[in-house]
């Protein structure tokens, strides 16, 4: 017998931790922004104005999958739009059901979600691995239950893969000749200002004895980040921007003790000079943010990401995340590029959305006939 129980609250979702940390480890592509702690450390932060519903499907009373959403009312040009969403907010790459048997735990949330009041006029599960590793399992299981989506592209990452190649030379072979002078260059110009160290902070997980945050160098990544261009942005979701400054610090601790923190900073005879703050598990790093000092040294930042990859292979990783985007850095170091979609049902009664879904689709007929 299968059912869903769906959760409201934080704390009657902490007597779930042990289901989901075990449920986590069979996860395909799990990641940190997946795990029990960054949920619930994110809602610590970010919980006002959302609406917590987690869903944990059961087998013969067993947790087999956790589905976690949140529904908060989200901006739109006609008003105010009530969406429910998984809790990821575009920290991440990625996002998707808890546990290995994503078919059968897709399917009973989303009939889950169609046989309970709707309280929501958009449900939109974002940043989905449509094309890869979800396999349009959940466009599947939201039409079965009769909530039939719409799939858009959501962003673009790029991505180096290091199970590709043989080590860092085989890699820099397949770079263009252009990208493999400026890469060495780089390096050796950087190298003239003084001693270059690459300092990469990854700690063991603290149940096996480790979980150190090395607090010194994660302020020296802030201490850049806050030197950079990053201290006048207005995105709101740098390292050093006040509005998650503390949810990042508490993050950082909580990666630290599971074993999934990845940190480096490039310094030049002592000076930190350039910064890349991640998160990593079973071989994929996932880049958070970059940054660098221009006062210390003029292309620091693009030497410490070539000396990171060639570090990467050294410590034997699969893949390294570089973010949404497709910067000029990233086009010439990735090796692929991956996308993500969001797949949106509008609820038939919800006039707003409807309505913007009838503009954008006259705008593309528009632009088609012109």
């Amino acid at each position: 017998m299968t059912d869903v129980v769906e959760v409201n609250r934080i704390e009657v979702l902490r007597s779930y931790h042990l289901a989901w940390k075990a449920l986590h480890a069979e996860t395909p592509r799990a990641s940190f922004f997946q795990t029990f702690e960054w949920l619930e450390n994110y809602w610590r932060h970010h919980h006002e104005g959302q609406h917590l519903r987690v869903l944990i499907v059961r087998a013969e009373g067993r947790p087999i999958g956790i589905v976690p959403l949140v529904e908060r009312t989200e901006p739109s040009r006609l008003g105010p739009v009530r969406v429910l969403t998984y809790p990821l907010d575009a920290w991440g790459s990625w996002y998707g059901p808890i546990g290995a048997n994503h078919t059968a735990v897709l399917a009973l949330a989303m009939k889950h979600l169609a046989s309970t009041p709707r309280t929501w006029d958009v449900f939109a599960p974002r940043w989905v691995a449509h094309e890869s590793s979800d396999r349009g399992r959940t466009d599947q299981a939201m039409r079965l239950a009769g909530l039939t989506p719409t799939v858009e592209a959501e962003a673009s990452t790029s991505v180096v893969e290091f199970d590709r190649f043989s080590g860092w030379e085989a890699y820099l072979a397949s770079r263009s000749t252009k990208v493999r002078h400026e890469l060495r260059r780089q390096r050796r110009r950087l190298a003239k200002a003084g001693r270059l160290e690459l300092i990469r902070h990854r700690p063991d997980s603290h149940t096996n004895g480790d979980g150190d945050p090395s607090w010194e160098t994660y302020y020296q990544c802030l201490g850049i980040a806050e030197r950079s261009w990053q201290a006048v942005s207005r995105t709101g979701n740098t390292l050093c921007h006040g509005s998650v400054s503390a949810m990042l610090a508490d993050a950082h601790e909580i990666a630290a003790r599971l074993g999934m923190l990845d940190m480096s900073v490039l310094t030049i005879d002592g000076t930190p000079a350039a910064y890349y703050y991640g998160y990593h598990h079973e071989g994929a790093v996932y880049g958070l943010r970059t940054g660098y000092d221009s006062t210390v040294a003029s292309g620091a930042g693009a030497v410490l990401l070539g000396m990171l990859i060639e570090d990467s292979f050294e410590r034997g990783d699969k893949s390294l995340d570089l973010g949404a985007g497709g910067e000029h850095y990233k086009r010439r170091l990735r090796t692929t590029v991956e996308n993500s979609s969001r797949l949106t049902h509008i609820a038939s009664r919800a006039w707003r959305p409807q309505a913007l879904r009838a503009a954008r689709w006259c705008a593309k007929r528009l632009r088609w006939a012109a």
